[in-house]
């Protein structure tokens, strides 16, 4: 027989296992934290991507299939089959809907980029789009990225057929349709949160910068806003992690405090590959413990609320092509959706919970 303390010890190990949540939702719901994916409807007829999917996430936004290109084929036609395949798949497994996205200067139909309209017709588009979309979906989506990547690596804003190409209004005029944006769909679904989504913007530099002065400036104006949504698509491990988390962590810290949620809405770390799409194993766990600190960063201010992954397994991630195959395993789960060091290290520090601060 043990002796007594080591029969406790024992006892003490084996309870905690036990008591360890066996998915990243269930350690989620622990802290009121949502765990989320980005999907693509194709897949959700894939019995282990749909299983994976219903098991681990809380929450899911469609990858394209909510954009105006998917959306809107021609002007006259609105077709929402592929979101409403997401919403279905959602609903049937208790999953929150995040809506992605009413106005973006990229991935746009033919149709509208190459109409030459005029900006009183392109204002009036656009606001019968998010009129007719936020409607569509109410009460089955939760939150809407309102609008995406409007600013540059500088923090100004970004030309687009929206802003100066021609604009619908309020070209040269900074952050004002982007504002003009937010109340129509505050209009359109007052009941839906709203956010504004952006990359290369999670750190602390001239583009968080230029966020961080947006959202005070509409917070004290009364802009519907809700909150930030913070992509990171992190492209490299380069530099010390525990300085990269930091700033993160700051810059979640400072979006919060003005009374924003703050949603990750696009997370993946990808890793040199070689020639067989293999990464160093060493890199898997400094991986690991970027997705560690990411997720701690997000726990350790009570209004980051929610942390999407931009899919989950390698077997769909868009790193491969988007690098011409230099980089990838940039997930949670591999090609065969076996669980990588990544998501024991999501899963351990969702366990460990928000500390008592927070």
């Amino acid at each position: 027989m043990l002796p007594d303390v080591g029969r406790v010890v024992a006892l003490v190990l084996l309870t905690s296992i036990l008591c360890l949540p066996q998915s990243l939702r269930q350690a989620g719901d622990r802290d009121g934290v949502l765990v989320g994916t980005a999907v693509r409807p194709s897949q959700l007829s894939e019995t282990a991507y749909a299983s994976t999917l219903a098991r681990e996430f809380s929450m899911v936004e469609a990858e394209d299939a909510m954009k105006w290109a998917i959306l809107r084929p021609d002007q006259a036609t609105y077709d929402f089959r592929q979101g409403d395949e997401v919403v279905r798949f959602a609903q049937a497994h208790q999953m929150k809907v995040r809506g992605h996205c009413l106005v973006w200067g990229r991935y746009n139909p033919d149709w509208l980029t190459q109409g030459h309209f005029t900006t009183r017709q392109l204002s009036r588009l656009l606001r019968e789009h998010i009129t007719r979309v936020m409607k569509h979906y109410r009460s089955q989506v939760f939150a809407w990225d309102v609008v995406n990547e409007a600013l540059d690596e500088n923090g100004d804003v970004r030309d687009s057929l929206w802003y100066n190409q021609p604009g619908i209004g309020w070209s040269q005029k900074g952050t004002a349709y982007i504002e003009q944006v937010f109340r129509w769909a505050h209009k359109a679904d007052p009941h839906a949160l709203l956010f504004y989504n952006e990359a290369e913007g999670e750190g602390l530099n001239r583009k968080s910068d230029a966020i961080y002065t947006m959202v005070k400036d509409f917070k004290r104006r009364g802009v519907p806003i809700d909150g930030v949504g913070l992509q990171m698509h992190i492209p490299t491990l380069d530099g010390e992690i525990p300085a990269i988390i930091a700033t993160i962590s700051a810059n979640i810290a400072r979006l919060t405090a003005l009374g924003v949620q703050v949603h990750i809405t696009e997370l993946d770390v990808s890793l040199p590959v070689n020639s067989n799409g293999l990464p160093r194993p060493d890199d898997l766990r400094r991986q690991a413990e970027v997705y560690r600190g990411i997720v701690r960063a997000c726990l350790n201010s009570a209004g980051c609320t929610a942390i999407q992954t931009w899919g989950f397994t390698d077997k769909y991630s868009w790193i491969g092509s988007h690098s011409r195959n230099a980089r990838g395993q940039a997930l949670p789960f591999d090609r065969a959706y076996q669980a990588k060091p990544a998501y024991r290290a999501i899963l351990e520090e969702l366990s460990a919970g928000r500390s008592p601060a927070h």
